[in-house]
């Protein structure tokens, strides 16, 4: 079945003329690109699409347009298909999600983004005594499924300029669990209260490294300009508490 984030790539015209673009990926979509090369030299393809059923049929328009977007070879779309991704992306421990560097967080948060962007959401998804020891500015503490839930989807961020996006930025210590799982959780639930392909938040990303690598790459950007393990000694009896509530 289908995957809730991988999409083919497109280059974005924003900004990719002086980034280097991520590694491209197609599972978000309502369909299944086959693409077979017919050998090395040879300029032709072809690409055979098979709908993915999800127990609902796409009406046909609709269909039509994510294949020919699927025809295309090089595509980078948001989840709901409209656009690109217009952050530049990296490699990351899961292939079905999207990663963005600590250089690529601070320009976003430093304002070189702003006539592209309306609004970043930055969710730290540490539990509160990490967050408490030192965090992005800016960002807000979302430990549990059910705080991104109600922060996010109660009453969702609408861009009021069309032109604009709203991305939201998921990590953790490593994001290696908490930030890709809560951000996996935010397109499920996203997908759940959406008409196909439509979405409150098309566009995510997972900090790669998480808060210890922007930590050590951009204390200025933190505050406190401090970073407290996970693992602390000193909150052994707050970590088991959370760790129950988060499962």
């Amino acid at each position: 079945c289908r995957q809730l984030f991988r999409s083919p790539s497109v280059p974005s015209n924003a900004i990719r003329s002086n980034l280097k673009r991520g590694e491209p990926s197609d599972r978000d979509t309502p369909v299944k690109a086959k693409r077979q090369r017919r050998g090395a030299g040879n300029p032709g393809q072809e690409a055979s699409l098979e709908l993915v059923g999800d127990g609902e049929a796409l009406e046909a328009s609709r269909y039509e347009e994510i294949k020919n977007l699927l025809a295309s070879d090089d595509q980078d779309l948001i989840g709901d298909f409209s656009k690109a991704h217009l952050l530049q992306t990296v490699k990351g421990k899961d292939p079905g999600l999207r990663y963005i560097s600590p250089d690529m967080l601070v320009a976003v948060l430093t304002g070189q983004l702003s006539s592209l962007i309306q609004s970043s959401v930055i969710v730290d998804c540490r539990y509160p005594y990490e967050y408490e020891g030192g965090h992005i500015k800016g960002a807000v503490n979302l430990p549990l499924t059910r705080d991104v839930e109600e922060f996010l989807l109660e009453h969702p961020i609408v861009p009021l300029d069309a032109s604009k996006r709203v991305i939201v930025v998921f990590h953790c210590e490593f994001s290696a669990h908490r930030g890709p799982k809560m951000c996996r959780f935010l397109r499920e639930k996203d997908r759940s209260r959406n008409e196909y392909p439509q979405l409150h938040y098309p566009e995510l990303y997972v900090l790669k490294g998480g808060y210890r690598e922007f930590f050590l790459q951009y204390p200025t950007h933190c505050e406190p300009q401090d970073y407290l393990p996970m693992a602390h000694k000193a909150f052994q009896e707050e970590l088991r508490k959370f760790r129950r509530q988060s499962r």
